[in-house]
């Protein structure tokens, strides 16, 4: 029997707090800082997009999992995070379909990978799993109206960063090493 022993992440930990931070930036004052808002999201995507390359090597060393989808939806996020941080003011125009493309992606990859999450504990997969399926739900509904989207976003955004943070944080304490 292999015996496993828990093993704190720090990437996971350092993209929660970063995705924590951009949804206190988004609650903060929603009009004004949309701007600040398409910066943070392209750092954001930037790192995070980063982080999905780096650790799908590791992934696939412990579990064996090969996630080609993990690889190209890192190079994704490094695209949009590029294309944000260059044009802050066209971000805030096409603001609600990048997210509303974003959420859904990157739910759609969370919801993949959740056979992974199950592996930690059932709470910590069907967590997972309730945030994916509330990522993707709120994806449509920026998608769908993206006039009152603009409108709603900081919060929509923020709310989605919190739970996203959190759920990073959850997985830094909760990796395990064979």
């Amino acid at each position: 029997m292999v015996k496993k022993e828990s093993k704190f992440n720090w990437g996971s930990f350092l993209i929660g707090i970063v995705f924590v931070i951009a949804s206190m930036v988004a609650f903060r004052d929603p009009e004004s800082d949309l701007v600040a808002i398409v910066m943070v999201f392209g750092v954001t995507a930037l790192l995070e997009g980063i982080y999905q390359i780096a650790i799908r090597r590791t992934i696939k060393e412990v579990t064996g999992y090969k996630s080609t989808f993990m690889i190209l939806v890192g190079i994704l996020n490094i695209l949009i995070g590029i294309i944000l941080l260059f044009n802050v003011y066209e971000g805030v125009l096409v603001l609600p379909y990048v997210f509303a493309i974003w959420f859904i992606i990157r739910c759609v990859e969370g919801l993949i990978s959740s056979d992974l999450a199950k592996s930690v504990s059932d709470g910590y997969y069907w967590f997972t799993l309730i945030i994916n399926l509330l990522g993707i739900v709120l994806g449509i509904m920026l998608f769908t109206n993206p006039l009152s989207s603009i409108m709603t976003i900081a919060y929509i955004v923020g709310f989605y960063f919190m739970l996203f943070g959190i759920l990073n944080i959850v997985e830094a304490f909760t990796s395990e090493k064979q």
